[in-house]
């Protein structure tokens, strides 16, 4: 089997990349965020990676999780959640485009994305949906108790500042990724995440 010398074959990283672009799709457990990540994944025109919080978690060993009581539980999901964020961040100063899926239901998720992505344009994206059809769709799904969603409703949406905002109960997941496309394609600042950071106690 032919052999790859390390010094004629080696790979080149450069050592300054300029980061990708992370859009931020923020809303209640099953308000279609992941369906709208898919439809961008086909539409926009960049290689674009879907990292969700859900996908991060499923990771996670579930036998060892289960035997956890609710303090370390609590303090394994922030952990999961705080890792994501970096996760997140990495891949953008690598220079990969990201669509990041997440439920910004505690403040301290969004004071910690503030400051993790510092430095990388972040397009932030609230994703709605009416209580009806989150209840519905709960039912449907049936892997989480119905009223989930309606939990987390107001502090997920609690900062009310966006760059765009869509709904998943008037439009399909495709008229919402055309609309995020055709936002990507203005030139528009400050970014919601520069005024969120200027907002005193949000950062």
């Amino acid at each position: 089997m032919p052999q790859v010398s390390g010094t004629t074959e080696e790979l080149h990283v450069p050592d300054e990349v300029a980061p990708g672009q992370v859009i931020l799709l923020n809303g209640v457990s099953s308000s279609g965020k992941s369906s709208i990540a898919r439809q961008l994944l086909i539409d926009l025109e960049r290689p674009f990676f879907h990292m969700g919080v859900d996908m991060i978690g499923a990771m996670r060993s579930q036998t060892r999780t289960h035997e956890l009581d609710p303090t370390a539980l609590t303090e394994v999901l922030r952990r999961t959640r705080a890792g994501f964020h970096r996760a997140v961040a990495a891949m953008a100063s690598a220079g990969n485009d990201i669509i990041m899926d997440h439920v910004l239901s505690e403040p301290w998720r969004l004071r910690d994305c503030l400051t993790v992505f510092d430095g990388i344009d972040v397009v932030f994206v609230g994703v709605h949906c009416s209580l009806g059809e989150l209840q519905r769709r709960e039912r449907e799904r049936g892997d989480r108790p119905v009223g989930t969603a309606a939990e987390q409703i107001e502090s997920v949406h609690a900062h009310t500042i966006y760059d765009l905002e869509v709904d998943t109960s008037t439009d399909t997941s495709q008229t919402c990724s055309n609309r995020i496309k055709k936002f990507l394609d203005q030139t528009l600042s400050p970014r919601a995440f520069d005024q969120l950071r200027a907002t005193p106690g949000t950062a």
